[in-house]
C-alpha cells in the first residue's frame, strides 16, 4: 500500500492531515476518472446491469427447481469483453464444492444442470461449460462490446437442499426459503473486472442492479412471498384474501390475511392443481421467494415518505406454532418507521418488506429469512438488524463479498440505535465483548481487510461490532444534524450503484465538511485495542479534575458515572475529539462542592480491553 499523490487528496479542508493509505490497484481509477476524492462517482463512473425475467416450477415434495432464465445484460464498460462470468450459487451443494462449513452427505448432490443455453441466439454445447463450483465462464464467440447488450437464455434445474440450511432450503415439509435460485451474470466493475470469487458460504453477495419479473409455478394451497410486487393478486388468491391484501396496503392497523382457521379451510388459492404467481421488481441486486401452505400472514402499511405520501407494506409469515413469532409484525413495522423517520432518516425504498419465518438470519432485497428466538429482546434485535440491511448493502449495491463492514456494520449500529426504539429497556451490547476481548491479539486485522482474507472471529469482528463503532462514534463527534448530513451525502450519491470503501470515507468527509482522516486511518486501518484508565482524581480548589488516559491505541468516547456522598450521580461524556490530536490523556475539570465518592469509566457501547484500572474509590 502506499500514499496517495498530493494531486489526489480530498477536495475539502486538510487541517494538516495525512491521506488514507490507498492499494495501488486503487490508483487507476482516480486516473481514469471513475471514482474522485470528493466522494462523488468520477466524470466517466459506469456499471453494468442484468435484467431478469425469470419463469420457474417449484415442487415443494421433490424440492425440485426448474425453469428458464432469460437475460439482457448492458456491457456499459468501455472494455470488449470476450467472457461472460456466471454465478450458479445453488451449487455450494455441488459434490467436490469448496465450503466454509461441512453440509450433510444427503444434502451433497449434483448441482445445477444446465440444459440448454443461448447467448445473442447461438447455442452452446451444454456438456462443455467450464463449471467450477458456483463460476461459470463461457468465452463468447464474438467480443460484446462497450454499450452493446448480450441476450442470454438459459434452461437448468436443481435439487433444493432438504437440510444444511445455508440462507436457503426447506424449513419444515411444506415450507421452503429458495434463494440464489437461477444463473445469473456476475458483476464486472471497474476495480476487479469480472467478480471470480467463489461463493464458499461465509463471505456474503455482490450482484448488479437490474429489473426482475418472475414467474413462479408451485402446487394448490402453497402462498408465495417473493422480492417485488405480486402483479396478479387476484389470480392466484381467492378474492377475500386478495381484498384484504389490498386493504392492508392502505391502512395503519396490524392486519391479518391468512389466520390459522383460514389454513383449515384450504380456501386461499384457486383449486387448480397449480398456480402460476407474478412478481416484478425494478432496479434491485437480487431476487428471491419463500413458499408455504401452512403460514398465517400479518400485514400493516405506513407512510415512509411524507413527501410524497408513499407507503411500505410490512408483512410477518410465519408457522402459527410458533408463538414468539406475533409480535414480529409489530417489531418489523416499527423498524420499518424508525429507519425512515430517525435512523438514518431516509424514506424506507422499497413497496414491501416481509419477514418469513426460516432458519437463519439472512436479509435480501424486500424479504428476511429469520428463525424463530428463545427470547423478546433476541427478536427485536434480529428483526431490525436484518431489515437495516435494505439500506446496506441493497440500496447501495455494496459488495459484501469483499467489504462485509461496508453492510454489517450498519446493521450493526442500526440494531443498537433501533432496539431501544421498540422496548427502551433493551441495551443491546452486541459484538462488545467478543471485540473487548480480542482486540490487538494477532487474529485481530484492520477492518479495511478485504473479508475474503479473513475467517471465524476475524471477519466477525471486522464485519459487525468494530465498523459498527466506528459509525457510532462518528455521528457522537458531529452530532446527530451533521452526521445525518454527511450520511445522506454517501446515500444519495451512491444508491443504486457500487461504491467502494474511499467512496464512503471521501463522501463522509465532503458531506460534513470535516477531514475525518484522523479517526479513519485509527479506527480502520491501524492495529490496536481500545483502552482508557482513570490515571488521576485530583481535589481542587473548585471540586476536581478526573485525568483519563488512553494506554490503547483505538480512540473512544469518555463517559464517566460520578457517585456522591449522598448517592446521587452524574454522568459526563466527552466524544473521540478529546484524542485527535494524539494526547495521551485529557482532564476533565468537575465543579462541585459535594464529596466524590466513586468515579466509574465506561459505557455499554465503549469496548475496554483492561477494564480494571475504570473504577476510583473516594477516601
Amino acid at each position: 500500500m502506499r500514499f496517495l499523490p498530493f494531486a489526489l487528496l480530498l477536495a475539502v479542508p486538510a487541517l494538516g492531515q495525512s491521506p488514507l493509505p490507498l492499494p495501488r490497484n486503487f490508483e487507476p481509477l482516480y486516473a481514469k476518472g471513475t471514482r474522485a476524492t470528493t466522494g462523488l462517482p468520477g466524470p466517466r463512473y459506469w456499471q453494468n446491469s442484468a435484467d431478469y425475467d425469470l419463469a420457474v416450477s417449484f415442487d415443494p415434495v421433490s424440492r425440485r427447481m426448474a425453469g428458464t432464465v432469460a437475460i439482457q445484460y448492458l456491457n456499459n464498460s468501455p472494455d470488449s469483453l470476450r467472457q461472460l462470468w456466471f454465478k450458479l450459487y445453488p451449487n455450494i451443494y455441488q459434490k467436490g464444492a469448496p465450503r466454509s462449513k461441512a453440509f450433510a452427505p444427503e444434502d451433497i448432490g449434483d448441482g445445477v444442470k444446465i440444459l440448454n443455453l443461448t447467448i445473442n441466439g447461438e447455442n452452446f454445447d451444454v456438456n462443455k461449460l467450464a463449471i467450477n463450483a458456483t463460476n461459470m465462464p463461457v468465452a463468447l464467440r464474438r467480443a460484446l462490446g462497450p454499450h452493446q447488450v448480450a441476450t442470454v437464455r438459459a434452461t437448468y434445474s436443481y435439487i433444493l437442499n432438504k437440510g444444511s440450511h445455508q440462507r436457503t432450503g426447506e424449513i419444515e415439509p411444506g415450507a421452503d426459503f429458495v434463494a440464489y435460485f437461477f444463473p445469473r451474470i456476475a458483476v464486472y466493475d471497474d476495480l476487479d473486472g469480472w467478480n471470480k470469487v467463489p461463493y464458499t458460504g461465509d463471505q456474503e453477495f455482490y450482484n448488479d442492479f437490474g429489473n426482475f419479473r418472475a414467474a413462479i409455478t408451485v402446487p394448490r394451497n402453497f402462498v408465495v412471498w417473493a422480492t417485488g410486487d405480486l402483479t396478479n393478486a387476484a389470480q392466484v388468491l381467492s378474492p377475500k384474501y386478495a381484498q384484504r391484501l389490498r386493504e392492508a396496503e392502505q391502512k395503519d392497523a396490524i392486519s391479518t390475511i391468512i389466520s390459522a382457521e383460514d389454513l383449515a379451510r384450504k380456501d386461499i388459492t384457486p383449486q387448480a392443481d397449480q398456480n402460476t404467481w407474478r412478481f416484478e421488481a425494478k432496479n434491485v441486486t437480487d431476487f428471491v421467494f419463500a413458499t408455504a401452505d401452512h403460514y398465517v400472514w400479518q400485514s400493516t402499511s405506513l407512510v415512509v415518505d411524507p413527501a410524497t405520501k408513499r407507503r411500505t407494506r410490512v408483512d410477518a409469515v410465519y408457522n402459527p406454532k410458533h408463538k414468539d413469532y406475533e409480535e414480529v409484525i409489530d417489531f418489523s413495522r416499527r423498524t420499518v418507521e424508525s429507519m425512515s423517520y430517525q435512523f438514518p432518516k431516509w424514506p424506507f425504498p422499497y413497496a414491501h418488506e416481509t419477514v418469513f419465518d426460516g432458519l437463519d438470519q439472512m436479509e435480501y432485497p424486500m424479504m428476511v429469512n429469520d428463525n424463530p428466538t428463545a427470547t423478546r429482546e433476541d427478536a427485536i434485535t434480529l428483526t431490525d438488524h436484518e431489515i437495516f440491511h435494505t439500506m446496506f448493502p441493497f440500496y447501495m449495491g455494496i459488495n459484501e463479498t469483499k467489504y462485509g463492514w461496508m453492510d454489517e456494520g450498519w446493521a450493526t449500529i442500526g440494531e443498537w440505535l433501533i432496539s431501544p426504539m421498540i422496548d427502551p429497556k433493551l441495551d443491546d451490547d452486541y459484538g462488545i465483548k467478543p471485540y473487548a476481548t480480542n482486540a490487538g491479539a494477532e487474529g485481530d486485522l484492520p477492518i479495511i481487510t478485504p473479508s475474503t482474507q479473513q475467517n471465524g472471529g476475524a471477519f466477525f469482528l471486522n464485519s459487525y461490532p468494530k465498523p459498527a463503532l466506528g459509525y457510532l462514534y462518528v455521528k457522537d463527534l458531529l452530532g446527530d444534524e451533521l452526521f445525518t448530513k454527511a450520511l445522506h451525502t454517501y446515500i444519495r450519491t451512491w444508491n443504486g450503484k457500487h461504491p467502494l470503501p474511499y467512496d464512503f470515507f471521501n463522501s463522509m468527509n465532503t458531506g460534513s465538511g470535516r477531514n475525518l482522516n484522523w479517526f479513519w486511518q485509527r479506527w480502520f486501518f491501524d492495529g490496536g485495542y481500545p483502552d482508557l484508565a482513570l490515571s488521576a482524581v485530583t481535589k481542587t480548589a473548585t471540586g476536581y479534575d478526573l485525568t483519563v488516559a488512553a494506554h490503547g491505541r483505538k480512540p473512544v468516547p469518555v463517559d464517566l458515572t460520578l457517585t456522591f456522598a449522598d448517592n446521587t450521580t452524574q454522568k459526563i461524556h466527552r466524544s473521540i475529539a478529546v484524542w485527535e490530536s494524539g494526547a495521551p490523556s485529557v482532564s476533565i475539570p468537575l465543579a462541585t462542592k459535594q464529596f466524590l465518592k466513586r468515579v466509574t469509566l465506561g459505557s455499554t457501547l465503549v469496548p475496554d480491553s483492561f477494564p480494571k484500572d475504570n473504577v476510583w474509590e473516594g477516601k
